[in-house]
């Protein structure tokens, strides 16, 4: 935004969830746009950059979605006060555009009276009226501009429909445009609100007319959707084919990055003198990084269905139905999208409470969201899968090896439910608020909109994740590149370094559960990413880069017993630094991440010892 004026008119997007308020500001920006974090927050800041017909430049902001200012989320807080001008490093915009659905004109309007309030600038987008027109919804927007005493503006923003018109009126806006002084905001009364209801409904009752089988379609498909039991199954056949895609689609693209960093590798050892430069690049800087990047196909492929479900009108019906059955645990019905993130990876998962409002249902979602079988266990599950289990059928089409993956994925879940169920009755005990959601309409998403969202994220994950994951993995190089090997010595460099010094030290802690000090080694290094265990072990066992011969080695000197011991361990997996990070970012305090570490690596150290010293029982 740097090569912008510095006081180049700003107008805010503000609008509920679900109302298309980023597909405009997608087509509004374009490519034009920059996502950060404001200041002291961990709350995603979308500026885009435009050029109104008359060649004035402009800047636009979309706030995160809201149902009003009295909202009590990190996100909706931010809305309010960047409204307001409280927001540090975020100038007051000049004009608020409220992105209004045209289908659910009551909703919208309750906020966009609450944004007149506040005594600035403001107008309506009067979005989807392609759909509201498809359904026979008539609405008399100069009657209903009068009322609200708002200029309203028809849009259907996926189809640039009235994007002209309401450039021409923010260019209008920005000629007549008046300092207003600080936004200001109250908290309203009960029969304030009560009063700003009665109007909408009555403004609506004037100027829209509504056909009585309007919605039949909605209804149907909801039938269907939200039944108690086909709602289920509907929910468990996306699911599937969402983790189908994960797995299947970005397999060749994770082949592609992982030989482009290895070659890089190669090319930096082949073409510098050998040495701790050499080292600190190759297997500190480049690997480091490959060790995150390659995980973002998946990342990217599970945001695009997750973006896709969104903007058709799903996700929220997937969380009301998903309520019912993990609002016994004490969690919220928007707890189901941040866990189903948090199969690609934790950090995104946690990110993505934002959308909870409720406290104490947001930090049981982030407690529990490591639970979740992220992308990173599935190297550790493979090999280990791989060394030990044999890879037969049962039944002539069950393999016995992917029936193992399976009882992991189950298990993590499992074990996610009931962590929430004991916080809920030892830690926050006490009522569950209930839940409550608006149900969008069903709309034909934008794939330029999705597609840039799914960038976005994915930019977001990798400037994130990727500097901890960088850093982190610079220090586990240190600890198991120095001191180096003495002359003469035979074993492997890393047996001699501060690694393999810290592994021998933590194996008489381990022993009850199997581990050896080549896997107490492992898990040094495993603090950063969880896949990197693997390489460590192959660099312990002197393997290099064939999984293969890794498994088969692993298989040679371990017994069953620890085998099975790691896979346990791995189920609750406590050392991804870059979880914990944002886990403090999140909620800005160091108690939750270490109370998160500690009780993880409770349960993983529990779990596996019973799964050692019962294996060790049968066999022997």
């Amino acid at each position: 935004m740097s090569s912008w004026p510095a006081d180049a008119f700003r107008f805010a997007l503000v609008g509920n969830p679900n109302c298309g308020k980023t597909a405009l500001f997608n087509m509004l920006t374009g490519k034009r746009q920059k996502v950060a974090n404001y200041p002291g927050v961990t709350v995603e800041s979308k500026r885009g950059r435009l050029i109104t017909p008359s060649g004035r430049k402009m800047v636009a902001v979309d706030l995160p979605g809201t149902y009003s200012l009295r909202g009590r989320s990190p996100d909706e807080a931010v809305t309010r006060r960047a409204i307001t001008g409280e927001m540090a490093d975020e100038p007051r915009p000049d004009l608020i555009i409220c992105v209004v659905d045209a289908t659910n004109l009551r909703l919208s309007l309750r906020l966009a009276l609450e944004l007149k309030a506040t005594g600035a600038p403001v107008m309506i987008a009067l979005n989807m009226v392609d759909i509201a027109k498809a359904r026979g919804i008539t609405i008399d927007v100069e009657g209903l501009a009068r009322d609200i005493g708002l200029a309203i503006v028809p849009t259907v923003a996926v189809e640039k429909y009235g994007i002209e018109v309401l450039l021409r009126f923010i260019d209008q806006a920005a000629t007549e445009a008046r300092d207003y002084g600080q936004a200001q905001w109250h908290e309203q009364s009960a029969e304030d609100v009560r009063t700003a209801h009665r109007f909408v409904d009555e403004s609506v009752k004037r100027n829209v007319t509504t056909p009585v089988h309007a919605d039949r379609w909605t209804r149907r498909i909801d039938s269907v959707l939200l039944h108690p039991v086909w709602g289920i199954v509907a929910l468990l056949l996306v699911l599937f084919l969402i983790f189908q895609a994960v797995f299947s689609w970005s397999a060749p693209a994770m082949d592609a990055i992982k030989s482009g960093f290895e070659f890089l590798g190669d090319l930096v050892k082949a073409n510098l003198p050998q040495g701790m430069l050499s080292s600190l690049l190759a297997d500190g800087v480049i690997a480091g990084v490959g060790s995150v990047i390659i995980f973002l196909p998946q990342i990217l492929v599970l945001f695009f269905f997750i973006v896709l479900l969104e903007d058709f009108g799903y996700m929220a019906r997937a969380a009301f139905l998903m309520d019912r059955i993990i609002g016994g645990v004490g969690l919220h019905g928007r707890s189901f999208i941040p866990l189903l993130s948090s199969f690609a990876c934790a950090i995104p998962g946690v990110m993505a409470t934002r959308v909870i409002d409720n406290r104490r249902q947001r930090f049981a979602t982030i407690m529990i969201a490591p639970l979740m079988t992220c992308s990173a266990r599935i190297p550790v599950y493979t090999l280990i899968i791989g060394a030990f289990i044999p890879d037969t059928r049962v039944y002539g089409f069950i393999n016995v090896q992917g029936l193992v993956m399976f009882g992991l994925y189950a298990a993590g879940i499992i074990s996610a439910f009931l962590v929430a169920w004991v916080f809920r009755v030892i830690v926050w005990s006490g009522k569950s608020e209930p839940f409550i959601m608006e149900l969008p309409s069903y709309k034909r998403p934008s794939l330029q909109s999705v597609i840039i969202n799914v960038l976005q994220r994915g930019f977001v994950f990798l400037r994130r994740a990727g500097t901890t994951i960088l850093s982190m993995m610079v220090l586990i190089w240190f600890l198991a590149s120095v001191p180096g090997a003495p002359e003469g010595a035979t074993d492997p460099a890393i047996n001699y370094s501060f690694a393999g010094m810290i592994g021998h030290l933590l194996q008489p802690l381990l022993a009850p559960i199997g581990f050896n000090w080549q896997i107490a080694m492992a898990l040094i290094p495993g603090m950063a990413a969880r896949e990197v265990a693997v390489g460590a072990l192959a660099t312990v066992y002197a393997i290099g880069s064939d999984e293969g011969a890794l498994s088969n080695v692993i298989a040679l000197h371990w017994p069953l017993a620890t085998g099975l011991s790691l896979l346990a361990w791995y189920v609750f997996a406590p050392q991804c630094a870059s979880t914990l990070s944002v886990v403090k970012r999140e909620t800005n305090s160091w108690q939750w991440p270490l109370a998160m570490f500690i009780y993880l690596t409770a349960l993983a150290y529990i779990a596996a010892f019973v799964v050692y010293q019962t294996t060790i029982s049968i066999t022997g």
